[in-house]
């Protein structure tokens, strides 16, 4: 089961000897720069990068009817996995 948000700031609270408090707010503002230079790209190093990519237009089906419809293009927020935390997580290819 995945750790809930006070869970995590507990648990560095007490890794790094700040208050709960602390962490939170250290989270919250570490969302806002993210949000605010996701545009530029943002990296979590470590983790991976938060980036804003340009989807093109493109034929789609709906799924209940079969026929074609055009998807617009549009803006979208992708976050890329590093390969630091591919490895750490999946374990090293061979």
């Amino acid at each position: 089961m995945a750790m809930t948000k006070s869970q995590v700031q507990a648990t560095l609270a007490a890794k790094l000897g700040v208050s709960k408090k602390q962490a939170g707010q250290f989270f919250d503002e570490l969302a806002t720069l993210a949000y605010k230079e996701a545009k530029n790209a943002f990296v979590l190093p470590g983790l991976g990068k938060l980036v804003l990519v340009q989807r093109a237009a493109r034929i789609g089906r709906n799924p209940a009817t079969g026929e074609q419809i055009q998807i617009p293009a549009k803006k979208v927020v992708k976050f890329r996995v590093a390969k630091a935390a591919k490895d750490a997580i999946l374990g090293k290819k061979k």
